[in-house]
């Protein structure tokens, strides 16, 4: 975990959680208590026009909780947000990134702002975000 001040435009280092299993969407179901079915049942994906389940949007972005904890302790973790714009298929794989665009002081803290993104092997952003953690 990082203990010095970052600079802006510094990057976290990317988090790769590998592919998503179906066995990892019933694991989320399970431990979130979201059992959309569109998220683990095949037969509904396609009933709601999809050819296949895809991945909780939640579990994303306890993905992105999990590249700034990498990062960072949890406690310097003062907002954290995101908007999903693409589904994430089942087997895809993300890379999940942070770059910094902005050191503030507010109340003598020093904090940083951070863009947060989740993007498959093909291009697909299928989460933007944004962060603030305290130095």
């Amino acid at each position: 975990m990082t203990t010095t001040l970052p600079a802006v435009s510094e990057t976290v280092p990317d988090l790769r959680p590998g592919a998503i299993s179906r066995t990892t969407l019933a694991l989320f179901a399970g431990a979130s208590g979201d059992h959309n079915p569109i998220h683990i049942d095949i037969d509904s994906a396609r009933a709601a026009g999809f050819d296949d389940v895809f991945a909780h949007g939640m579990l994303s972005f306890a993905y992105l909780g999990r590249l700034l904890t990498d990062w960072i302790p949890q406690s310097r973790i003062l907002e954290l947000s995101a908007r999903f714009t693409a589904i994430t298929p089942v087997l895809a794989e993300s890379v999940l990134s942070a770059q910094i665009t902005k050191i503030v002081t507010v109340d003598g803290e020093q904090r940083a702002n951070l863009d947060l993104t989740a993007v498959l092997a093909d291009g697909t952003r299928t989460l933007l975000g944004a962060a603030v953690v305290a130095w």
